[in-house]
């Protein structure tokens, strides 16, 4: 079962790369750099090639060769219809998204509806034994009356109870588009839209975390920081984008052995005896491209309790208070003697009682222990942050510093492959290209 879920967290984050990857192709033009897209998505460099090669492979795509031997990757503008006809998986992709939407929705409403069915049942079930308690008195005389009179006994008329929410618009499968608006509706400072029953799952279990796409951002930072400045850099700059820096590493710079690894960069000694980072594959790319704007240091969103309203919050708080109070004053009421007397429909609630008390402990046990998680993992949240944001200050008011970035920047010079560059092409036969590289040498020779 282990090896299943192993296996499919690996599927799903391939397909997240490839997502993210054909993404970035279209953004830059379809002729791209190894460094282009791992600057760009923050991806390791060995996995960055080799998708790339995948994907020109699957999509018909080409390679341009220069004479340093960069490889710049070019793709015809229609490959994502190529890879969509190709792959059935991606065919089907959008129509299985909207399938899970709709199943994942209605799990998220279903809570509200069990709240409220629990409610009713257990409101139904005190009145009827409420009812047949109080006129279980006398209730032989009456019988023997009524029998005489040709009237039938026993028989209990409760109020009507009208629940008429229109429940037809959960089956829209649009649920998770609709869910993410709402989170930067509030984020900007609009009103909550949630409606009843999906503030009840809100309240119950919040809603996602806020931090899901954190280590993709945290690296797309850091390979733009690099970029920024043509692929030299003092470890102090990538320092607010990284966690867990204390004294011993930070004096020592080990916190950069990772980035290294990643992108494949190494330390170099400058002249002046300053260690500067170097990461000669960001700085080739297809194109001149501008500097990416970036925040000072990488800043964690702290954890909701609740997308929903205060009054929403309060009504589901106040119904799990109700179920709460319903569940024991009828367990109080369902004596043997009861269940044995009346049946029927309240020998069926007595056989569910444990299933309705144990929902309506959990209904409110379960906000209360996530509230208490949130304000743990909120003040370590602050704390990342704070320690961040130090390093953040450090950088940009040390002269020290800055005069450090000025000279790693201008050791740094980036590489941009043009035409002029490009010696072979997958694009055209290779004959035809040695002819033409021959042709040229000779040229040049007779030039000189």
């Amino acid at each position: 079962m282990g090896g299943k879920n192993k296996s499919s967290g690996k599927a799903e984050e391939k397909m997240s790369v490839n997502s993210r990857l054909i993404e970035s192709i279209e953004e830059l033009n379809y002729r791209v750099t190894v460094g282009d897209v791992a600057g760009r998505l923050g991806l390791d460099l060995r996995v960055a090639e080799k998708e790339l090669l995948k994907l020109a492979a699957d999509s018909q795509g080409n390679l341009q060769v220069a004479e340093t031997g960069d490889i710049v990757y070019v793709f015809p503008q229609n490959f994502r219809a190529i890879l969509r006809n190709k792959y059935w998986r991606l065919r089907w992709e959008k129509w299985l998204k909207k399938a899970w939407d709709t199943i994942f929705y209605l799990i998220r409403i279903s809570f509200g509806i069990i709240l409220i069915t629990s409610i009713i049942i257990m409101l139904l079930a005190i009145a009827v034994i409420i009812i047949g308690i109080s006129s279980g008195g006398g209730r032989d005389n009456e019988n023997r009356g009524n029998s005489e009179r040709g009237e039938g006994g026993g028989m209990v008329f409760l109020p009507r109870i009208w629940i008429m929410p229109d429940f037809f618009w959960i089956f829209t499968g649009d649920y998770e588009e609709r869910f993410y608006e709402k989170r930067r509706e509030i984020e900007s400072g609009g009103s909550s839209r949630l409606n009843f029953l999906e503030s009840i799952y809100s309240f119950l279990f919040g809603d996602g975390n806020p931090n899901k796409d954190l280590e993709e951002k945290r690296w797309q930072y850091i390979a733009a920081v690099i970029r920024n400045n043509n692929g030299a850099i003092i470890a102090e700059q990538i320092a607010p984008y990284l966690d867990n820096i204390d004294i011993s590493n930070e004096t020592s710079g080990d916190y950069i052995l990772p980035v290294l690894i990643r992108f494949n960069g190494y330390p170099q000694v400058s002249e002046t005896g300053e260690i500067i980072y170097y990461f000669p594959e960001l700085q080739v790319t297809a194109s001149e491209r501008e500097k990416t704007e970036i925040p000072p240091y990488l800043k964690e969103n702290l954890w909701q309790f609740s997308m929903a309203t205060s009054q929403q919050k309060m009504a589901a708080l106040g119904l799990g208070g109700v179920n709460i109070i319903l569940a024991l004053m009828l367990g109080s009421l369902l004596t043997p003697e009861v269940v044995r007397q009346m049946g029927g429909f309240i020998a069926f609630v007595n056989s569910i009682y444990g299933i309705l008390l144990t929902y309506a402990v959990g209904y409110l046990a379960i906000p209360l222990i996530r509230y208490l998680w949130l304000q743990r993992r909120n003040r370590r949240i602050i704390q990342r942050n704070q320690q961040r944001e130090k390093q953040a200050y450090i950088l940009q008011n040390s002269p020290q510093l800055q005069n450090l970035i000025l000279y790693a920047r201008n050791y740094g010079k980036q590489k941009i492959l043009t035409a002029g560059d490009i010696v072979y092409t997958t694009e055209r036969d290779i004959l035809e290209q040695t002819i033409e590289k021959l042709d040229g040498h000779e040229i040049r020779e007779n030039g000189c």
